[in-house]
């Protein structure tokens, strides 16, 4: 079957100006593959570093807060620029615009592999933001051109298990790498796949129509400076508390450029974002879902990298591999996601898997020093792979089934941005919670925070089942 099935040659005729014909002769794996081996990259470099970051230190002489700017300074530029990436798509083309992004990604984790100081590598990690950025509002989108009806469905459902697993898998890869070579190759390792993508491209997608005309450079920058603000803001809190003052500034900033931000595409005759895409309740819902969806899993990833090395002394490879379970269990859900969803409907896969969740990081909120893997972890481990199994694809397919073909680009662009910056804001609440539940240096002090942590992210997963349970409504 192909990814444009049931398209005839008067389709191709009428294919709008700026766009290219459906690729007939490709099949749809092959297209899926090269849209999902993107979103995975990026996904994957979200989380890969984490374990390498000791190396790191050694490697290049960094200190304590330079090591945390490394992840800091890629999530930093991917979720202040998720919105201009996304509106970079419906201007240029969002197939030109994937391509660009890959490109770019790949040029970045080329020089950061090469780096042999603490300012290269910071700077390498930001340019891999930025290609981020551009790349991932237009995979999604891409999906809604390239495929149809079931077909989309099933696709979706793959990109969506990529999406909730990339951060579980990057810890994975991490482990391997490093253990097998260096941290460098946490870098290289993207070299060769973005090369294969970016040649690919081209070849197997179908171009989408340019919407030329202003490029709202006003609202560009409000939105740009605002979500950096707020990103920056988070970070400034998971590293110094709630009491910063630049955190606080920060978080001042971003509201004042936030709101400016509304108020300019409100009157702006092409907007960067249509105001419009909060409006609907189960558009919104899937929003803010997604949101307390990924400020729950994105930290409590961190923490489990933690336990895993510092109380049961796993080393890089071991650590990464103890996160197979629950790799393994949101494929397997994904494989039935679909079927699911014709049958019931989204409302009742995300209130499940939402659920699963929150019982999951509640399990661990009870780790004690003594625990085990297989008493303390891989039972929650396996709830989380199947609430994010569950949940991923129904409120993907509800954003993208709510908006014309021609608006999914600034949709999935807002959907990425509730992802990333979620994590961020995830992350910053867990280690704040973490930092005020520890009171000494020993282990039982370091799970008693972990502890607290973990409580954090069960709150965030408790109110993404609340909105599901309350707010969407969405049909079959």
């Amino acid at each position: 079957m192909t990814a444009t099935s049931g398209r005839t040659a008067a389709t191709r005729e009428s294919t709008p100006p700026g766009a290219s014909a459906p690729p007939l002769h490709h099949r749809a794996g092959t297209v899926l593959a090269v849209i999902v081996g993107c979103q995975l990259m990026i996904g994957l470099d979200t989380s890969v570093v984490t374990i390498a970051l000791p190396d790191v230190r050694a490697g290049l002489g960094l200190t304590t807060g330079g090591l945390a700017w490394i992840q800091n300074s890629y999530m930093l530029a991917f979720g202040g620029l998720l919105l201009l990436g996304g509106r970079a798509g419906d201007v240029f083309g969002r197939r030109r615009a994937f391509t660009a992004g890959i490109v770019l990604f790949t040029a970045a984790s080329l020089a950061g592999g090469f780096a042999d100081a603490g300012w290269w590598l910071l700077a390498a990690r930001a340019a891999q933001g930025v290609a981020a950025a551009v790349a991932a509002p237009s995979a999604m989108a891409l999906i809604a051109t390239n495929f149809e009806g079931a077909a989309r469905v099933r696709a979706l459902s793959v990109f969506s298990a990529v999406t909730g697993a990339g951060a579980a898998v990057g810890m994975i890869a991490g482990g391997v790498l490093t253990e097998a070579g260096s941290w460098r190759w946490v870098f290289f390792v993207n070299v060769p796949v973005g090369v294969v993508l970016a040649l690919a491209a081209p070849r197997v997608l179908t171009e989408t129509p340019r919407r030329p005309g202003r490029f709202d450079a006003l609202g560009a920058l409000a939105s740009t400076t605002g979500m950096t603000a707020l990103v920056y803001a988070l970070i400034r809190v998971g590293s110094d508390g709630w009491d910063d003052r630049r955190a606080l500034a920060a978080f001042g900033a971003a509201a004042a450029l936030l709101a400016a931000f509304v108020a300019v595409e409100a009157r702006a005759r092409r907007p960067l974002m249509p105001l419009w895409l909060l409006t609907g309740r189960d558009r919104a819902a899937s929003y803010l879902t997604q949101l307390c969806l990924a400020a729950a899993m994105f930290g409590s990833f961190f923490f489990l990298t933690q336990y895993l090395q510092q109380v049961l002394g796993y080393g890089p490879l071991r650590a990464g591999a103890a996160f197979l379970p629950m790799v393994g269990m949101q494929f397997a859900v994904v494989r039935t996601a679909p079927r699911l969803l014709a049958r019931v409907g989204a409302r009742p896969l995300v209130v499940a898997g939402t659920a699963l969740l929150t019982v999951g990081l509640v399990w661990l909120s009870r780790l004690a020093p003594g625990d085990g893997y297989t008493a303390a972890l891989l039972a929650p481990f396996l709830l989380m792979g199947a609430g994010g199994g569950l949940s991923m694809l129904p409120l993907n397919a509800t954003i993208l089934g709510s908006v014309e073909p021609e608006q999914s680009g600034a949709a999935a662009g807002v959907a990425q941005a509730m992802l990333w910056s979620g994590g961020s804001l995830g992350s910053a609440v867990m280690v704040t919670a973490y930092g005020s539940a520890v009171s000494g240096h020993g282990p039982a002090d370091a799970v008693g925070g972990m502890d607290a942590a973990f409580a954090t992210g069960a709150g965030f997963a408790a109110a993404a089942l609340l909105v599901a349970v309350l707010v969407l409504r969405v049909r079959r």
